[in-house]
C-alpha cells in the first residue's frame, strides 16, 4: 500500500493546479481513471482569459490569477500562457435590452470594454453581417489563453516536486480510517486488470463531472453539482481569420473565435448530462451553424471536425471549495464550469492554503465558495 499526504482524484485542471501547488511542501498522489490528463473538460476546452465572465464571484478569481497568466515564460512554461485576441460582444435588433445589461454589469470592472459602432466592428471583422448586428462592443483586453502549455506546465511542476502521478485507474472504493482515508483502485479498461489501495491524510475531490460520485463513495450526500453539456465545430476559414477577434452575443447563444488554424463555433448550449465522455449532436451542431451564419456573411460549406465536452456547475453557478462539514478530511474542488482554465492559479492557490493550514489569500467572497454553503 502506497501513503501520502494527500490523494487528488481527477487530473483535469483543478487537479492538476492543486497537486502541483501542494507537492512543494507535502506527499501527494495523483489519480485519474484515464489514461492521460485532461481527457474531458479540460482537455477540450478552448479557453479565453476574460475578466468580465460568468459572475462576479468569477470575475474576482479570474483577476487573482492575471499575474500568473502574464508572467513571462520562465520556469512554468516554455511559452507564454496568452496571446493577443480581443472580443466582439454584438446584439440584434431583438437584443437590445441584454446589450444595455451586458455594459452595465462588465463595463465597471472593465473600463476597457467600451461601445463601437456597427462599421467599426465591420472594420475589425469583415464578415459581420451589419443587417443583423446593431450594436456592439469591444474589449480589446481579452487574451487567448493555451491551455496545453498551461496544463503541461501543472504537470511538470507536480512531477518535478516529487508527486506521482496514476493514470487509467478509477476510485471505486474510499474508506475511512484512524488516519485519513483507503482509497480502492482499479482500471477501467478490459486490457487491464491491475487493482491498488492507496492511503491518504486528506481526500481532495477534483473529479469534474464525477465530484459527486467520489463523494458518495465517501458516504457524503450530493452538493447539487450539474454535468452540462457543450457543443463546438471547427470550419476551414481564410487565413485572415487566424487573426480575428472572438465574437459572442450578449445573449450568449453563440460564439466564435480562431483556434488550430481554423474557426471554432459554439451554439453555448447547456445540456444536463450524466457523467461521461460527451459527444456532439447532430442538432446542436446545425444549431450553431445557423446562429453563425445569421450574424455574419459566411456560409459554411464543411465542418473540419466536431466534439463536445461537459462543463460541472453549483446551482449557483460559483466554485465549490472547502472542507466538508461532514467529512473533515475530504476537500471539494469542483463546479469550474466553463472558467476553470481561467481561474486556475487563484483557486488552485486558495484551495492549496486551506490544505496546508497556510494563511487564507483575503477573499471576502470566500462564503460563495464553499461547500458548506449546500450542508
Amino acid at each position: 500500500m502506497s501513503n501520502y499526504d494527500f490523494a487528488v482524484v481527477g487530473a483535469g485542471v483543478a487537479g492538476l493546479s492543486v497537486a502541483a501547488a501542494l507537492s512543494e511542501q507535502a506527499s501527494v498522489v495523483l489519480i485519474e481513471r484515464e489514461s492521460q490528463p485532461a481527457y474531458h473538460s479540460s482537455g477540450r476546452s478552448a479557453a479565453v482569459y476574460i475578466e468580465g465572465y460568468e459572475s462576479h464571484v468569477v470575475a474576482g478569481l479570474t483577476r487573482a490569477s492575471r499575474d500568473f497568466f502574464f508572467q513571462q515564460p520562465g520556469k512554468f512554461s516554455e511559452h507564454p500562457l496568452l496571446h493577443p485576441l480581443g472580443g466582439l460582444t454584438v446584439g440584434g435588433a431583438d437584443q437590445l435590452a441584454a446589450f444595455d445589461d451586458h455594459l452595465a454589469t462588465w463595463q465597471p470592472g472593465n473600463p476597457e470594454l467600451h461601445e463601437i459602432s456597427v462599421s467599426e466592428a465591420v472594420e475589425k471583422l469583415p464578415v459581420l453581417n451589419p443587417d443583423w448586428i446593431k450594436r456592439v462592443s469591444f474589449d480589446p483586453s481579452m487574451q487567448g489563453i493555451d491551455v496545453h502549455e498551461l496544463l503541461s506546465g501543472f504537470r511538470r511542476q507536480f512531477i518535478q516536486r516529487g508527486g506521482k502521478l496514476v493514470l487509467g485507474q478509477a476510485v471505486t472504493g474510499l474508506n475511512r480510517t484512524d488516519s485519513g482515508w483507503l482509497l480502492n483502485t482499479s482500471a477501467l479498461t478490459t486490457d487491464q486488470s491491475s487493482e491498488q489501495d492507496i492511503s491518504a491524510r486528506w481526500v481532495v475531490n477534483a473529479a469534474g463531472s464525477w465530484c459527486e460520485e467520489l463523494a458518495a463513495l465517501a458516504g457524503l450526500a450530493p452538493v447539487g453539482l450539474t454535468p452540462l453539456r457543450r457543443t463546438a465545430v471547427l470550419c476551414s476559414v481564410p487565413e485572415s481569420a487566424r487573426h480575428w477577434p472572438m465574437v459572442h452575443d450578449c445573449e450568449n447563444t453563440v460564439y466564435f473565435k480562431p483556434d488550430a488554424g481554423a474557426l471554432m463555433v459554439s451554439p453555448a448550449d447547456e445540456h444536463p448530462s450524466v457523467p461521461c465522455d460527451a459527444q456532439p449532436e447532430d442538432i446542436d451542431v446545425a444549431i450553431a451553424l445557423d446562429r453563425f451564419q445569421q450574424i455574419t456573411t459566411m456560409q459554411v460549406k464543411r465542418v473540419a471536425h466536431r466534439w463536445a465536452g461537459l462543463r460541472t456547475f453549483a446551482p449557483d453557478r460559483n466554485p465549490v471549495l472547502g472542507f466538508d462539514p461532514l467529512a473533515p478530511n475530504f476537500y471539494w474542488l469542483g463546479g469550474q464550469g466553463g472558467f476553470g482554465v481561467q481561474t486556475s492559479p487563484a483557486i488552485s492557490r486558495l484551495a492549496a492554503n486551506d490544505l496546508l493550514a497556510l494563511a487564507p489569500i483575503p477573499d471576502p467572497q470566500r462564503a460563495q465558495l464553499h461547500v458548506r454553503r449546500y450542508r
